[in-house]
């Protein structure tokens, strides 16, 4: 007979318990599941804006942000392609073991008749071993022959280097006047070393001084950006060629960071069409830094970018040039007329205009009708896809980082820097209710004292307009402002004059945007390096809320 007798208690319970396990560990597991396919697709999809570890896509999405048609920027720091894109040197470094082995000058040592030599291979082999001692922070690489100086022992002479930490793959050039002298037995060594330029007779292109043979001036900071001829005749090739030309649009007289972003989105489309860019050196950027707060028309490309950088790297033809070549064309050549094809809506996709094989395609953003027509416009939406802005092209100007490098020379390659932002964002206390406090001349004091060894030499990348703001820290550093470098940009300087080759000799405004650019390249080669919204104060760099 069958045993209907309930279970005991005990049995119950028992049951009862493992079921309540064996649910529970159901769960569990499918928990984990769960989460290990999330995670999984997460980390498939998910692509971080670390320029280090990810696409050219992720550039665009650091550097900028774009919604519903307001650009967003941040004026206190401009970033280019240089900043990231560093490249290896073909060369490689000079180290002691690369200098040969013979500081003993041939001939009498007689110290009545004594004269130093430049051409003996001792003198330079002197140089080199003592710059790898005076400059331990610097790269040397290629040396030319050192020659006579202005006494019997002194010798010029000129080298590549750039910094051990540098990002940018440029390198740069010193000239640099020395003393030398000799012991009993003939072996020469430096006694005195000039400043930065000083070995005038040994300046690179200065008549007398033999060229090298290894191309010194090749990747330094030699300016050859002057625009290229018109030809005489016009050839076939101008007809057989595919050109892209942008109108300007409403991104005229916008901020620096705005014109970054519209011009990139431009060169990547010329890219993707495979089309030679024309480039309008001409434009406008907004007077709002300015004390009359006036727009400042007809700002030349060149001013703030390496244009000989760009024109090396990629297809590109003058506007000038192009306009004249093209009207040059159509009046020569009446049968053979070039039409342009006009594009009038920044929301005709680029993935539309692959087939067209016509000579010019014209966009036009002058559409009153469409509002915020934009270049960057261009490349929004299903265009993101595709069109990669080349960053990599866009360096910043020689003539500016000609300006930062003689200020690292001034300070020895031996400083720290600190970025101290205020302006504005110091007034608006909604958004950064401690950064004015936080950034006070006492409480900047403070925290360098925390942060930085007593006496070190001090670059400080700012905004604040008032000149004796940082007086306090004078006291406790060695600090240093740019205008404290006003002489380089002076109307007897190597920048000012080289600017008037651009202006048919109108002189050219030291204006905020360059002083943004060596502030920000200054503040990237210190040894120690302090920013405001990191070290400085607790508010968020983008305002509340927003960190």
């Amino acid at each position: 007979m069958e045993d209907r007798r309930e279970p005991s208690g005990a049995s119950y319970h028992d049951v009862f318990g493992q079921r309540m396990v064996q649910i529970a560990s159901n769960v569990c597991l499918g928990f984990f599941v769960v989460s290990v396919l999330a995670f999984t697709v997460i980390a498939i999809i998910y692509k971080p804006p670390d320029p280090w570890l990810q696409s050219m896509r992720s550039y665009n999405e650091l550097f900028a942000s774009v919604e519903n048609s307001t650009f967003q920027h941040d004026d206190s720091i401009i970033v280019t392609g240089d900043d990231l894109f560093g490249t290896p040197h073909s060369l490689k470094p000079i180290t002691q073991e690369d200098v040969p082995n013979r500081t003993q000058m041939a001939g009498s040592c007689d110290s009545s008749t004594f004269v130093i030599n430049c051409s003996d291979p001792a003198v330079k082999s002197a140089i080199e071993l003592y710059n790898l001692l005076k400059f331990p922070v610097l790269n040397m690489y290629e040396y030319r022959d050192p020659v006579r100086g202005a006494a019997k022992n002194e010798c010029d002479i000129a080298w590549k280097y750039s910094s051990k930490t540098e990002k940018t793959p440029r390198m740069y050039r010193d000239f640099r006047r020395y003393t030398l002298k000799k012991d009993a037995e003939c072996r020469i060594s430096v006694s005195h070393v000039g400043n930065w330029h000083s070995g005038i007779n040994a300046q690179p292109g200065k008549p007398g001084h033999a060229p090298s043979t290894t191309d010194l001036e090749k990747g330094v900071d030699v300016v050859e950006d002057s625009l290229r001829p018109a030809s005489s005749e016009l050839g076939s090739e101008f007809y057989t060629g595919r050109y892209l030309y942008y109108d300007r649009g409403g991104d005229d007289c916008k901020s620096m960071s705005q014109f970054e972003w519209s011009f990139l989105c431009a060169l990547g489309e010329a890219h993707y069409l495979k089309r030679t860019f024309v480039m309008d050196l001409d434009f406008c950027l907004p007077g709002a830094k300015n004390p009359g707060h006036k727009d400042e028309i007809d700002k030349d490309f060149r001013f703030y970018f390496d244009y000989e950088h760009l024109q090396e790297s990629t297809p590109i033809i003058e506007k000038n040039k192009f306009l004249q070549d093209f009207e040059e064309w159509n009046s020569k050549h009446k049968t053979h007329a070039i039409p342009p094809h006009y594009v009038s809506n920044f929301k005709v996709a680029p993935s539309s205009l692959q087939n067209d094989t016509g000579t010019v395609m014209w966009r036009r953003f002058d559409d009153a009708v469409e509002r915020n027509n934009y270049w960057y416009r261009v490349c929004e939406g299903e265009a993101e896809k595709y069109i990669e802005r080349p960053w990599n092209l866009l360096w910043k100007s020689k003539r500016l980082m000609n300006i930062v490098i003689a200020i690292c020379n001034k300070l020895e390659w031996d400083f720290d820097t600190v970025h101290v932002v205020r302006g504005e964002r110091a007034k608006n206390k909604q958004l950064w209710p401690n950064l004015d406090a936080d950034t006070s001349p006492g409480s900047l004091v403070e925290k360098l004292k925390k942060n930085l060894e007593w006496r070190r030499k001090v670059y400080i990348a700012t905004n604040e307009m008032e000149s004796d703001y940082f007086d306090k820290l004078r006291v406790w550093n060695e600090a240093y402002l740019l205008d404290d470098f006003k002489e380089l940009w002076s109307n007897t300087s190597e920048w000012y004059n080289s600017t008037l080759t651009l202006t048919g000799g109108q002189p050219v405004e030291f204006d905020s945007y360059m002083r943004v650019i060596i502030d920000t390249e200054v503040f990237n080669r210190g040894k120690k390096m302090l920013e405001t919204f990191n070290d400085l104060t607790s508010d968020c760099k983008n305002g509340v809320g927003r960190c």
